[in-house]
């Protein structure tokens, strides 16, 4: 009912032989040995190249469900308990309509601005939260100002997850004045996977120019495939 795949990355021992203080470049040709014999749908084997040109077209279709791109030295050996690696993600930005607010816990000032896209059956639909920028006494007045609807329109916030919580239906609507641009690494569906960070108010945008085709499609498992 859920298939599940594997993905190999690394090898420290095949056949009984302990490979871990081989360098890299080693484990990687006896786990590609590996993969040829046994490899299938549901045991893949991650891409790798030394090839910068073909790492940063990898790099510029992260963004989805392919996290980003992770260098390694290829003359090391396994360094375990240690971070002998470099991620690198993409970082991309989107307008968004502050669709509502959240206040902090426990404090009458604003704790997250709730974010939202147009789709396009014209709704607007929550696509995540950021950390208030700036003096928040302020953001709140300006933000208790404009509380009331519409509000979001489309998917709202707090709707049923495994992390929801019962503060998550606590927020406050507002009308559609305020645009913020934003800056994200990783859509999972149509929502931000973690907290934006807030980069700039865009006083020239209206709120209809904040639409979901902004964000970056999400890599399906046959795409995963074709990059593997």
């Amino acid at each position: 009912e859920t298939p599940a795949q594997l993905m190999l990355f690394d090898a420290l021992a095949l056949d009984g032989e302990m490979l871990a203080a081989r360098p890299l470049s080693g484990r990687r040709a006896a786990l590609e040995r590996f993969h040829a014999r046994h490899g299938g749908p549901d045991l893949l084997l991650s891409p790798a190249t030394d090839d910068r040109a073909a790492a940063e077209e990898w790099l510029a279709h992260s963004g989805g469900a392919l996290d980003g791109v992770v260098a390694k030295r290829g003359d090391e050996p396994y360094r375990a308990g240690e971070r002998a690696m470099l991620k690198v993600k993409q970082l991309r930005t989107a307008d968004c309509v502050v669709g509502g607010f959240r206040y902090a816990s426990g404090k009458r000032q604003v704790g997250s601005l709730l974010l939202g896209l147009f789709g396009d059956d014209g709704l607007l639909h929550h696509v995540g939260f950021c950390p208030p920028p700036g003096d928040n006494a302020e953001l709140t007045a300006k933000l208790e100002a404009l509380a009331g609807p519409p509000g979001f329109t489309g998917d709202a916030p707090g709707g049923p997850s495994r992390w929801s919580t019962e503060r998550s239906a606590e927020w406050q609507p507002i009308a559609h004045d305020l645009i913020a641009e934003v800056k994200y690494d990783q859509v999972t569906g149509r929502r931000f996977r973690h907290a934006t960070r807030f980069l700039r108010w865009r006083p020239d945008k209206a709120p209809e120019q904040c639409r979901m085709d902004q964000l970056t499609h999400e890599l399906r498992p046959a795409e995963l495939r074709e990059l593997a």
